[in-house]
């Protein structure tokens, strides 16, 4: 994967490279660009896909020690990111906690950014989400060593599969889990980066909530991806976003949880591309999605 070096510090990343569309992927804590790979596969042919590998627990570089490592931190270096790769007319997108950072740079209203796409996210009040995210918060009060004895359980299929754990979050993608736990489980500066991002989050639950106002002035195209059986990110927010968003949309997804990349990729992939071919010529606000033309 190349490299990039940030302001907090060195980002790999995936990027496909090629014509047509481009398609920013963003994935949530204790993830890695991976996430994406089966959605990836399925764009490629006729899409620019650029995931990057954020600070959020399963990546490859330490930050700087005196990196911003809170969601509008971690949002911002999304941001100089796609300066820096001069991206343009981009289609963000996000899940889980990945989502968070997107809304994030909704509100932001970033120039770069045309649409977006929010597949079953953390939402206004659903911060940190559902069982998973209070167990990785309440982990990180530890210090970093403890932090990182506590994911050494990780290692045990029986325990990742736990409604705290990853068992409420994917129903296909174990062996991605346990790939995602490796880097705190096996190095210190990882877990020191981790434990500081998880208590950024802890310090500051009701970011998303004050967004909330902002984002109803976001009048670009927006996707709004739930799955229909998410026990972690409440339908119910699926279905406020698309309301409260000027052009938002609601699709939902069977068969899947949270990370809908792990468990229907190709039907993600599906949504995803009929919705950047979509035509994007103004529309009154309230009035949906434009239609193809």
């Amino acid at each position: 994967m190349p490299e990039i070096d940030l302001s907090a510090g060195t980002v790999a990343y995936r990027d496909t490279g090629g014509g047509g569309p481009v398609v920013v992927l963003l994935h949530g804590l204790m993830m890695d660009a991976s996430l994406w790979d089966g959605t990836v596969a399925g764009l490629s042919a006729d899409h620019r896909c650029v995931a990057p590998t954020l600070p959020l627990g399963a990546h490859r570089h330490a930050m700087d020690p005196h990196a911003d490592l809170s969601l509008p931190g971690v949002a911002a270096l999304v941001a100089e990111l796609l300066d820096r790769l001069d991206l343009r007319d981009v289609t963000l997108v996000g899940n889980d906690t990945g989502g968070a950072l997107v809304q994030l740079l909704m509100r932001d209203e970033v120039t770069r950014v045309t649409k977006a796409v929010l597949v079953s996210c953390d939402a206004f009040d659903n911060v940190p989400p559902g069982l998973t995210g209070r167990t990785l918060v309440f982990a990180g009060r530890l210090p970093p060593r403890l932090f990182g004895l506590f994911m050494q359980q990780m290692r045990v299929k029986a325990v990742r599969r736990l409604p705290i754990a990853f068992g409420w979050l994917t129903r296909r993608g174990d062996a991605d889990t346990l790939r995602w736990a490796g880097p705190v489980m096996r190095r210190s500066d990882i877990r020191r980066d981790t434990v500081r991002a998880l208590r950024a989050l802890a310090a500051d639950t009701a970011v998303l909530e004050r967004a909330t106002d902002q984002l109803r002035g976001f009048d670009r195209p927006t996707l709004v991806i739930w799955a229909s059986e998410d026990r972690v990110m409440p339908l119910a927010h699926g279905r406020r976003l698309s309301e409260l968003l000027p052009r938002g949309r609601l699709v939902e997804v069977d068969d899947s949880y949270t990370l809908v990349p792990l468990d229907q990729p190709r039907h993600l992939a599906r949504l995803i591309r009929e919705f950047t071919s979509a035509a994007t010529e103004v529309t009154p606000p309230g009035s949906g999605d434009p239609q193809p033309s």
